[in-house]
């Protein structure tokens, strides 16, 4: 074995023990079901692994080396019993599965991978989608395409000069992340599980580890959530927003997966009809049509006064 491979599995192993470490914390005895006996001392407030192989019907020495990260040929009864004991949810579930993949895998890491790309027939279909901000997502949360309303809904994340914009690094690093998103510690914590769910399904993506690296560095509340190992599935809800042109929004959104490349999706908002929001949607829509059409203007003034200039120039004599 190489010791680039031995280092690939070291580093799932380490996730295992982490995430399943956490999940085995926060379960009370009680949560749990299990007796508790008079007198009883216990060092710490979750589970111990004996107790959690025992929920799981497998031997205590067989789960201790599992946390420990030994992960060859684990059979998924046992998956199953785990993630029943741990009382794990769908997401963390999978999450597991992918941690357990990744450690018994044997290929050696990626080098930094090519930008993702949108077809352009999904392009057109966000184009199409006038009256609805819509988005490609990676699972980065860099935003890889968008329509002209999203555009104009994401204003304050497309302030920042590095491209694709990224959700996570405007909510932890962009001081007005607080005020546009009316509920920023829900959004945080969200953006951080889906970063952590990403990192399950390929812990070796360069760019996402230069992000989770770069996040890690500037912002301690994306270390603390980090260190936490949550992990979510954010397909569906409401989004609270506050922009700074047409104030308060009420957006319920959907996710919808794409097959174009690892991990995209396409995500819509839209409002309720005859509501408030639906009000701000289109003065939204309107102020950016607005904007667009200034910008077009000031560009073909510039690009006429660099017309007419080189003609004064060509025609000066030497």
């Amino acid at each position: 074995m190489t010791g680039d491979n031995r280092d690939l599995r070291d580093d799932f192993r380490a996730e295992i023990r982490e995430f399943l470490g956490t999940r085995r914390a926060r379960i009370t005895p009680e949560q749990a079901g299990l007796p508790l006996y008079g007198g009883e001392r216990r060092r710490v407030a979750g589970l111990r692994r004996e107790e959690v192989a025992l929920l799981a019907g497998i031997s205590g020495e067989y789960y201790t080396r599992l946390e420990r990260g030994n992960a060859t040929g684990v059979s998924e009864s046992v998956i199953e019993g785990i993630a029943r004991a741990l009382q794990l949810d769908e997401a963390e579930r999978l999450h597991l599965l992918d941690l357990l993949r990744g450690a018994n895998t044997t290929r050696r890491p990626r080098r930094r991978p090519a930008l993702q790309r949108v077809r352009p027939t999904v392009q057109r279909v966000l184009d199409s989608m006038s009256g609805t901000p819509a988005f490609v997502l990676s699972g980065r949360g860099d935003i890889l395409a968008t329509n002209h309303l999203g555009r104009a809904l994401f204003s304050p994340v497309y302030e920042d000069p590095v491209r694709p914009p990224n959700n996570a690094r405007f909510v932890f690093l962009n001081p007005r992340a607080t005020e546009f998103f009316r509920h920023w510690d829900e959004v945080a914590g969200d953006t951080v599980a889906m970063l952590r769910a990403e990192a399950g399904r390929d812990l070796y993506d360069r760019r996402l580890t230069d992000l989770i690296g770069e996040l890690s560095t500037r912002s301690e509340e994306f270390r603390r959530r980090w260190a936490a190992h949550n992990v979510r599935m954010h397909t569906t809800g409401v989004k609270l927003l506050h922009h700074p042109v047409v104030g308060d929004l009420d957006l319920p959104f959907e996710t919808f997966p794409l097959g174009d490349g690892p991990s995209q999706a396409l995500l819509t908002y839209t409002a309720e009809p005859a509501s408030p929001t639906q009000d701000a949607l289109n003065l939204l829509a309107s102020w950016a049509a607005t904007t667009v059409d200034i910008e077009r203007s000031e560009s073909d003034n510039s690009s006429s006064a660099n017309h007419s200039e080189s003609a004064d120039s060509a025609e000066t004599p030497d």
